[in-house]
């Protein structure tokens, strides 16, 4: 038992510390109940810690910056890649279709048919145009060389011609000269006979020669003026003989003129004749690979890998050329399309590492950067800004960046054009 002057002690602290706590009246200041108790320590300031902190959030700022100095980014980019429209190169109904929609699909296969009935009808026909132009063609081709030696014949005929026309010619001549040189002697004969009978008829009239012997001058002199007379014609004759071997040479040269002048013609025509024929043939070939072509064109194929993007066929339909009905995304060439600020393609350059995270696989990929765009977006839209019009406001204008992706990684063909894309290049400082 304590004295009545302690307090009781007990084991509860709370209890002894209440007990030596003195009691506050209400409405009473701390200080003055501090000071009243003279034992209570000073409250401590909390300036330090918020010092602290607004230090710490500048600092891990500050370095941040100097982090960031060194990417830019942006959140205005996705996945870009070729998409192949693909029709039928001929008309018809289709018969059968051989994918769906987001089916995979290697290059040449078949997408889709159309009916052949009517392309194989153009098969025959062309193949029966081709036999026909092989017949006129084989038709056509001797006459060449036939004509060639028809003409060589011609030509040497009237060479022939031309050498006896000439040789006439010079026969003839050779005739004239000796029947002048009989017309002349003739003369002379004819001349002297005359004499003799004029002598004959002197001396018969003087009875001083006998009849007979008269009789005979004068009929020699009659025989001699008959052959002046048969040489003159004869000698006519031979004239008139040249003047027609002369006449027949000339067209002996004209004719082996016109033969030589038209025989090359003559030859270029059926060539060219044969060349018509074999233009024909060739065009009637080509239009039978043409026919062939298009029946095989029946059977629309892909001319590239990827996935079936869009379907927009379907059996029964007519189809016609430059009508689109499939369409194939080239998922194994990909790329990244990203509109950068003007202003943040200042330090960029080709080359570049670029980390690429994808939003739809949530994961990050790299890259580098291939090049960047010509024109910024808004000049290469539907609807340019024509900034002349007086009503011009500054906008930063944003420039397309083109980024390849490193091949290898995983989930590179989960990959499709038009998925969103946040890329971070590294840029020098």
């Amino acid at each position: 038992m304590s004295s009545s002057g302690e307090a009781p002690t007990t084991t509860n602290g709370r209890a002894q510390q209440q007990a030596e706590t003195p009691a506050i009246a209400p409405g009473s200041r701390p200080e003055a109940t501090s000071a009243a108790a003279g034992a209570a320590p000073a409250k401590k300031s909390k300036r330090p810690i918020v010092f602290a902190v607004l230090g710490a959030v500048a600092l891990g700022a500050f370095f941040y910056y100097l982090h960031q100095r060194h990417f830019e980014d942006t959140d205005d980019a996705q996945i870009d890649g070729n998409i192949s429209n693909i029709g039928p190169r001929v008309m018809g109904t289709v018969t059968a279709v051989r994918i769906v929609e987001n089916q995979t699909v290697r290059a040449n296969d078949v997408l889709l048919e159309i009916d052949p009935t009517d392309l194989a009808v153009a098969v025959v026909q062309a193949k029966a145009s081709v036999a026909q132009a092989q017949a006129q063609l084989q038709a056509e081709d001797p006459s060449v060389s036939i004509t060639e030696n028809s003409n060589t014949a011609a030509v040497a005929g009237a060479s022939s011609e031309l050498v006896s026309a000439a040789a006439g010619v010079t026969g003839a001549q050779k005739d004239v000269e000796q029947l002048t040189s009989r017309v002349t002697e003739a003369e002379g004969n004819a001349r002297l006979a005359q004499i003799e009978k004029q002598r004959g008829d002197e001396l018969w009239k003087a009875q001083a020669i006998p009849r007979a012997d008269f009789d005979r001058r004068v009929t020699t002199a009659e025989t001699a003026a008959a052959q002046l007379q048969a040489a003159r014609h004869a000698l006519a004759a031979a004239r008139d003989r040249v003047s027609q071997q002369e006449a027949q040479l000339g067209a002996t040269k004209s004719r082996l003129t016109e033969v030589k002048k038209n025989a090359p013609r003559q030859v270029e025509t059926r060539r060219a004749s044969v060349q018509y024929r074999q233009a024909n043939l060739e065009l009637a070939q080509a239009q039978l690979h043409e026919a062939e072509l298009n029946l095989g064109y029946a059977q629309v194929r892909t001319p590239v890998d990827g996935v079936v993007a869009k379907k927009g066929v379907n059996v029964g339909d007519h189809v016609s050329p430059g009508q689109q009905l499939v369409a194939v995304s080239q998922t194994g060439t990909l790329w990244v399309t990203a509109n950068f600020r003007e202003t943040q393609i200042e330090r960029m350059q080709p080359g570049m590492e670029v980390d690429l995270h994808v939003d739809a696989l949530n994961t990050t990929m790299t890259g580098k950067v291939e090049s960047i765009g010509g024109a910024t977006g808004s000049r290469l839209s539907v609807l340019p800004p024509e900034n002349a019009s007086g009503n011009y406001v500054k906008v930063v204008q944003r420039i397309p960046v083109r980024m390849t992706i490193d091949p290898g990684q995983a989930g590179i063909d989960r990959l499709r054009p038009g998925m969103s894309v946040e890329p971070k290049v590294r840029v020098v400082p």
